[in-house]
């Protein structure tokens, strides 16, 4: 089959067309046929050396996707061949062709095409752990979702708005990504290059007002996510990506304000994890997306051999929401 394979032999790795073997669906397993994949940060940090795949995952890049069933392994009981479906990878979705425990997959509701089917798992399913299993949410709660526009940013806003009937506060660097946010469903967004998003929420929502945050930033939030959080508030870091390192950190606001501060990846977590995630995020949330009343942010979609294009995107920071490729 075709996939995208990364090429060490020049000075940067760059990402080029080849020929690997099609991979056989197990007894529980879908052999599906990709018509679009999603792009991720963790792509990018594969492709350098940084991610390596889980034990026993392809190899090939690719967290999530959409396509139609090919063929199915002896037990698997949910599924046929010519079924549309969605679902999120360990990795194996920059190919024509993957496999899928038949518990990870989704059918695509009719409203949505494949593109828009393959921008919502990886996204949705962090989101929705991060908000739920992690944050443990609770209706008519305040939460500061850093990085709203970017996809798990654009995916918090809607779930934590319009599934869980919370307030949402959101941080982004650019104004138009602010516009975004608040289309989406959040009450106020930050310009984080321009404000101190602290200082405006205590002025906007009050001292120490905010219930849970989702940050991937880190660092140099630490001291003002400390500041605002409320009484047994909640943290939850998804990245680090303005750095790890806080000097000088006072840990007495933690006992002070009973704070629970978590941190988690998605992609190393077992299989029957991410089954049962599946599962939940299914249940709360599907009658939303089938009614369109959350939607995945679409940025960009490329094709396949576009790819590094694609990912200079990423890298660049300029999208908002999801970036696809499709063409395999």
């Amino acid at each position: 089959m075709k996939a995208l394979l990364i090429d060490n032999s020049k000075e940067k790795p760059e990402m080029i067309p080849g020929e690997v073997p099609t991979p056989e669906p197990g007894e529980y397993e879908l052999l599906v046929k990709i018509e679009a994949t999603a792009l991720n940060r963790a792509d990018l940090l594969q492709k350098s050396g940084n991610y390596p795949p889980p034990e026993g995952a392809s190899t090939i890049l690719g967290l999530e996707m959409a396509g139609v069933v090919e063929e199915t392994g002896p037990e698997v009981t949910r599924y046929d061949k010519g079924d549309e479906v969605f679902g999120l990878l360990p990795g194996g979705g920059y190919a024509e062709y993957c496999v899928i425990h038949e518990k990870m997959a989704m059918h695509i509701p009719e409203n949505l095409s494949f593109e828009e089917a393959a921008a919502i798992p990886e996204v949705f399913l962090t989101a929705f752990q991060a908000l739920k299993m992690l944050g443990n949410i609770k209706k008519n709660e305040t939460v500061l979702i850093h990085a709203g526009a970017s996809g798990v940013g654009t995916a918090a806003i809607q779930l934590a708005n319009k599934v869980f009937n919370c307030r949402v506060i959101t941080t982004a660097g650019r104004d138009e990504k602010l516009e975004t946010c608040l289309k989406l469903g959040a009450e106020l967004a930050i310009n984080y290059k321009k404000q101190d998003f602290s200082k405006v929420i205590e002025k906007e929502a009050g001292p120490k007002s905010v219930d849970l945050i989702i940050d991937f930033v880190g660092a140099p939030y630490w001291e003002n996510n400390i500041a605002i959080l409320t009484m047994d508030g909640r943290l939850i870091y998804l990245s680090m990506l303005g750095g790890t390192g806080v000097e000088n950190m006072n840990l007495l606001p933690i006992l002070r304000k009973r704070l629970t501060i978590k941190g988690s990846t998605l992609r190393n977590r077992p299989a029957e994890y991410k089954m049962n995630l599946t599962s939940d995020f299914h249940s709360y949330a599907m009658d939303h997306i089938e009614e369109g009343i959350i939607r995945p942010v679409i940025h960009q979609v490329f094709d396949w051999h576009d790819v590094e294009q694609a990912h200079q995107m990423i890298k660049n920071n300029e999208n908002t929401g999801k970036i696809i490729l499709t063409g395999m």
